[in-house]
């Protein structure tokens, strides 16, 4: 690959280039870019890297020159790369720091192997684990809601909430990427991650500060009360062909016969006093019928008496597409008579704040990495207890503890396994039957 054939590449995602100040910042960057290639695993490539580097800095002003390596890279050479990086690369004149893209390792024991090796070179304020999901903006909201407004947080507890969804949905399959995706799963790809990382934002205590230490501490306490999580609150999908597109095992990628579950809802129980006894369910899926990210939270019944089979209040924090907040409550119909009808109080981002750009996750965490700013990278030992809660059903997944379970086959476009309704009611989700339709979510919104 050329320099030319670099910046075709680097820039060809880039959203709104017809628009002048876009297209004129596109030019400013791409005159800054360039391109050096190398092996991973010799000393040569990033030598030649450190020359290039050298006469970039030289042309600086006095003072601090500072690196940031971001790895992008397959995981089984994030190690040789560490190595060859702190070898070769490491600056004596100002900070250098890592920016490593998930996955970090498959289950506990190859995690624990990869946090070990990459910390005898490389301190953990050195270290910058990223998951896109915590530069979100509707995932940072969540503790301005929580922590800002006492008429939320002080309903926000055992007390007063029945279960907690925590969902991500994905419209399309694996698309040709089946033997990557075969190799990590639904589980890997999004809860343990994503997900979790959501969960501990809606379940932690209040950080004494917003000091990047003591939010990652809170959140540590959380995924610390969490236990592994058990068979029977597991339920494993595959989605199969149907409405003319392709099954996941139709993909020539994919090994014959795989057992990847595309769907999986799973659920976990923080075992601390605020939340003890809540089910948090997490699920993802591939090929359903919409795309979405979303935490929706829905309390329990009002008191029987005056009402009578009156729909839940649920809070939704819709993270993408199309940014939003909803609170489900029940008012009034007008009218003569008095009946509960329930609408929503909508905070929709686009109509709310209709001149503001919303950055995207990876602009936002890339800047927080730059300044030094912690708060939204996973910690050493936040995912050390991770993985300690989803390995064990992922060895039961694999066959490794016992016969590996079958997942259960959805149709292309659906909504998942028909036992979903089942699985999610069974931990305390009650469905409004009173014709109330949430607002759903298509591809043209994105």
């Amino acid at each position: 690959m050329d320099d030319a054939e670099f910046k075709k590449r680097e820039t060809s995602y880039i959203k709104n280039t017809d628009d002048p100040e876009v297209a004129a910042k596109l030019e400013e960057f791409t005159k800054l870019s360039s391109y050096v290639d190398g092996a991973y695993d010799t000393d040569a490539g990033f030598q030649g890297l450190e020359q290039h580097l050298a006469k970039i800095e030289a042309t600086y002003a006095n003072g601090p020159k500072n690196r940031i390596f971001y790895f992008a890279l397959p995981p089984s050479v994030f190690i040789p790369v560490s190595q060859n990086v702190k070898r070769n690369n490491y600056t004596a004149t100002g900070a250098t720091r890592l920016i490593i893209e998930k996955p970090f390792g498959k289950d506990s024991e190859s995690s624990k192997e990869l946090l070990g090796a990459i910390s005898k070179d490389w301190k953990e304020d050195e270290t910058y684990r990223i998951d896109h999901y915590l530069g979100k903006e509707m995932v940072k909201n969540i503790l301005l809601f929580r922590f800002a407004n006492v008429a939320i947080n002080s309903g926000w507890d055992k007390n007063s909430v029945s279960n907690v969804q925590i969902s991500f949905k994905e419209p399309f399959g694996t698309e040709g990427r089946g033997g990557y995706f075969d190799e990590f799963g639904i589980i890997r790809d999004i809860l343990q991650n994503h997900l979790l990382q959501v969960l501990t934002v809606v379940a932690m205590e209040r950080p004494v500060s917003f000091a990047s230490e003591d939010i990652r501490d809170e959140k540590v306490k959380v995924l610390r009360a969490i236990s592994p999580i058990a068979k029977d609150d597991v339920l494993l999908g595959q989605y199969a062909s149907a409405n003319g597109k392709p099954g996941y095992l139709d993909d020539d990628t994919v090994p014959k016969n795989s057992n990847c579950p595309t769907f999986a809802a799973t659920t976990l129980y923080v075992n601390n006093p605020r939340w003890e006894g809540v089910p948090f369910i997490l699920k993802a899926g591939k090929a359903l019928n919409e795309a979405k990210v979303e935490v929706r939270i829905q309390y329990k019944d009002v008191t029987s008496g005056i009402f009578h089979h009156i729909a839940r209040n649920e809070f939704v924090f819709r993270i993408q597409p199309s940014e939003a907040v909803y609170l489900k409550v029940n008012a009034k119909m007008p009218g003569l008579y008095t009946r509960a009808l329930p609408i929503e109080m909508d905070l929709t981002y686009k109509r709310r704040f209709a001149d503001a750009k919303i950055p995207e996750a990876y602009e936002a965490l890339i800047l927080d990495a730059i300044k030094g700013d912690h708060s939204n990278f996973v910690r050493d030992d936040e995912l050390d207890h991770a993985w300690k809660i989803f390995t064990p059903i992922l060895h039961w997944i694999e066959g490794k503890d016992g016969p590996a379970p079958r997942p259960k086959p959805y149709p292309y476009g659906s909504r998942g396994p028909k036992d979903l309704d089942k699985f999610i009611s069974d931990r305390g989700y009650k469905r409004s039957e009173d014709g109330y339709i949430w607002p759903v979510t298509t591809l043209a919104s994105l």
